[in-house]
């Protein structure tokens, strides 16, 4: 049997062993305030907000959703990039008891109407540019109000659609528990569309705590990030800064050009970056800027190996891989002077990890498997998917996580990825859901069967690859299979490569053989969207049946 708690030696955050009872969202706002006051908490756009000023922000958000019909475990979605009404809406949500349903501003189509219907959504608080993509669905049966932020609402068909509302006077904060749920944040599975993870409040101060420990944040640092707020990773940075006393510093979003000016002006000691961003800004050349900063070392997963330490030469950034998902907690992560480039880490205090086969059986050190992860905390893990019992049983069995990732664990304790066993994308920091992909190219009439899959990024991380059976007596072009998936998935979803074949690889029953189209890659045929794409008349290797 493996060692399932080695763990790494980390400085306790002055929040961590706080009574159960007070790990929620509004005792966390409400302590920091009465502690820090006037310090800055949060920077983002042309804002500048003191501990205070968040904690009255989220009480009046709070009493504004009151005041137009939401309640106590209602849900609420946005549809926004980084500004301050995506991030004061969770709060809201969260100082009230209804819960936060931060949408990824990519999705539209059939994607969209799914994450508003299946979440049951009654508010949607949306970017002026993002409203017209509701006109293009079906209205979700739950969805009474659209909040439009800015000046002009426009008409949306069978909605009210206002101006996001004028904020109330700030109401009493709802005595939560920290096993409520605080969001649902939408991520891509396996088998099916876009699942809702139903994260507690509980499991946000857990993040808060980790991360804050293993980056030795302290209230002397500034925290900076361009990582978008409707995903996990920013969401948990925003708790850091809040439970370590520090200040945070909010980008509209990633560019390569304004990265390093950005992160000089914003004083940051702390930064997160994702490693295709590693990839981009290494590969550019030299700016005077890249230098010119405070940040000591950035939360980085996905590090590639053979930059961490030329990274670090360069920049002056130290990398700190690490395994976490929207489902679980900071499980894995090495400390910020013991780095071992191409490790994920070790396993951190008060979580376990084995390596199993499977059967759920652990294999000995240095044999792959599937890692399975759990914690010893109350509410430090999403506690499901939300209306999917089945699905929650399923990835919860044995009482362990199933993380659906390959690694092998070393002798010494550390962990290595392998690959991802799960039939899941990730590209640019997305979690892309190859069965949407599919149900989305399977609707184009001269699609006969299709099947997504990753093959390598020269940036890290995955590239989306579909390879596709047309119909009989049809001629189907990849460029024709790219202009269908426009308007319909997000784009970071749309294909790259495209190869349009005869047959697929299948078992007896039909289904596809994926690590089959895996292994093979991308072949002589292969159609590349950024070398071919974008209108361009290049040779279409259709097939005429």
């Amino acid at each position: 049997m493996q060692n399932v708690g080695t763990a790494v030696t980390a400085v306790a955050a002055p929040l961590r062993g706080l009574p159960l009872s007070e790990c929620t969202i509004p005792a966390l706002l409400i302590r920091q305030a009465d502690r820090y006051r006037d310090k800055v908490l949060l920077k983002i756009g042309a804002s500048e907000l003191t501990y205070t000023e968040v904690r009255d922000l989220a009480a009046a958000t709070a009493q504004t959703l009151h005041d137009h019909g939401v309640r106590r475990g209602d849900t609420v979605a946005t549809l926004s990039e980084n500004r301050l009404e995506l991030l004061q809406t969770i709060l809201g949500c969260a100082w009230m008891g209804a819960v936060a349903v931060p949408l990824n501003a990519a999705l539209q189509g059939t994607q969209l109407h799914h994450a508003l219907a299946d979440s049951r959504s009654r508010i949607l608080v949306v970017e002026p540019e993002l409203v017209s993509r509701l006109a293009s669905i079906p209205t979700p049966p739950e969805l009474r109000q659209v909040w439009v932020l800015g000046s002009d609402a426009p008409t949306v068909p069978g909605i009210a659609t206002t101006t996001f509302p004028a904020l109330a006077e700030p109401m009493p904060a709802c005595p939560v528990s920290p096993g409520e749920t605080a969001a649902l944040l939408y991520t891509s599975g396996t088998t099916g569309v876009s699942k809702g993870v139903c994260c507690p409040h509980a499991q946000f101060y857990w993040w808060g705590v980790n991360v804050s420990e293993q980056l030795g944040i302290t209230e002397e640092d500034t925290l900076f990030t361009v990582l978008p707020l409707f995903h996990t990773n920013a969401l948990n940075a925003f708790v850091q800064a809040l439970v370590a006393g520090s200040t945070m510093v909010v980008g509209r979003r990633f560019s390569a050009s304004r990265f390093w000016g950005q992160l000089a002006e914003s004083q940051a000691t702390v930064t997160y970056l994702l490693g295709a961003m590693i990839n981009i800004l290494w590969s550019r050349d030299a700016d005077p800027l890249e230098r010119d900063h405070r940040v000591r070392r950035a939360l980085s997963p996905a590090t590639p190996a053979a930059l961490a330490d030329p990274f670090l030469d360069r920049f002056g950034i130290r990398l700190i891989d690490g395994f976490g998902s929207t489902e679980t907690n900071s499980v894995l992560t090495s400390a910020p002077d013991l780095p071992r480039p191409g490790y994920i880490g070790q396993v951190q205090p008060d979580f376990e990890a084995i390596v199993v086969d499977e059967n759920d059986s652990p294999v000995p050190d240095g044999t792959p498997g599937e890692l399975l992860v759990r914690s010893r905390m109350p509410y430090a893990f999403a506690t499901g998917y939300f209306g999917l019992p089945d699905m929650t049983v399923e990835t919860w069995r044995n009482l362990w996580f199933h993380t659906g990732d390959r690694v092998v664990r070393e002798p010494d304790g550390w962990f290595r990825f392998v690959d991802r066993m799960k039939d899941v994308i990730r590209r640019r920091g997305e979690n892309i859901s190859s069965f949407e992909v599919e149900q989305i190219i399977g609707l184009h009439p001269a699609v006969e069967t299709v099947a997504a899959y990753p093959v390598p990024s020269e940036m890290a991380e995955d590239e989306v690859m579909v390879s596709i059976v047309p119909k009989q007596s049809s001629l189907l072009t990849p460029q024709a299979v790219i202009d269908h998936c426009d308007g319909r998935l997000a784009k970071f979803a749309v294909p790259r490569f495209v190869d349009i074949v005869e047959t697929l690889p299948a078992t007896e029953n039909g289904k596809i053989k994926k690590a089959l189209l895996r292994e093979r890659g991308r072949t002589a045929t292969t159609w590349d969207r950024e070398a071919n794409g974008s209108g361009s008349r290049a040779p279409a290797q259709a097939t005429t049946r």
